[in-house]
């Protein structure tokens, strides 16, 4: 397979684009996903919502090239997730997609800000795009202040942290050198009011700046009109039962 190279000189019209998506569990009888079209834009804001087990994390991991389709295909920046390697999703992933886990994946012994600059130690790109805010470091530092982390508890390992703690440095962490993707898997859930509204934004704000397309999970349709176009999964996901697909808006 050829190694990721970035996207080409000709424009690409969707950061992300699905087309006749079909993915199903090893050993399951039907698929889980089954998406005739999405698009996402440069700088669109997607809020995502739906019932349990409708495949809202299946769908976030197969537009991140986490999981590969058994057919059709999920494009970031105009390139086929699995015309790759797996290697070269995986330099791909770092470079071009801020991930906001639900579990969060902090690595415990690290410190705060050593687990916000991960990205830019793995990316040449999220490095330098990093430092044309004067250095990572700064905007690492930067983000965890607009997360409302104070300074005392940068240098702290993160599995010091509280869970609402943890959920903010992870979010830092996906938003550090400006990726043109952003996927936000449930990432309020452990946040008082407070906390969420002040998260949301700075995670919006930083996205527009950065133009940088945003698909954030939420269970909270409180938190929908803050978004451009809010999507129920159920009503594209056509491996969904059609109880499922019409549960009340």
């Amino acid at each position: 397979m050829p190694a990721w190279r970035g996207p080409s000189d000709v424009a690409v019209s969707s950061v992300l684009a699905i087309e006749a998506l079909r993915f199903g569990w090893p050993g399951a009888m039907s698929p889980c996903i089954d998406i005739e079209r999405l698009d996402v834009v440069a700088g669109e804001t997607v809020f995502l919502h739906g019932p349990s087990g409708c495949g809202k994390s299946t769908l976030l991991s197969l537009m991140a090239g986490v999981l590969v389709a058994d057919a059709g295909r999920v494009a970031l920046l105009g390139h086929d997730w699995a015309a790759l390697s797996g290697a070269a999703r995986d330099r791909c992933r770092v470079a071009h997609v801020g991930y906001i886990f639900q579990q969060f994946n902090l690595l415990p012994y690290l410190s705060v800000l050593d687990n916000v600059l991960l990205p830019c130690r793995f990316s040449p790109r999220r490095r330098a795009q990093a430092s044309q805010e004067g250095s990572p470091l700064t905007q690492a530092e930067a983000l965890l202040d607009g997360m409302g982390l104070e300074p005392s508890l940068w240098r702290r390992p993160a599995m010091k942290l509280s869970v609402g703690q943890q959920q903010r440095v992870a979010a830092a962490r996906a938003l550090i050198g400006r990726p043109e993707l952003v996927i936000a898997d449930e990432p309020t859930s452990a946040l008082d009011e407070a906390h969420r509204d002040a998260f949301l934004d700075v995670l919006l704000d930083a996205c527009a700046a950065h133009r940088s397309a945003l698909v954030f999970v939420s269970h909270d349709r409180r938190l929908a009109a803050r978004f451009q176009r809010e999507l129920r999964l159920p009503a594209i996901n056509r491996a969904v039962p059609t109880t499922d697909a019409g549960y009340p808006a």
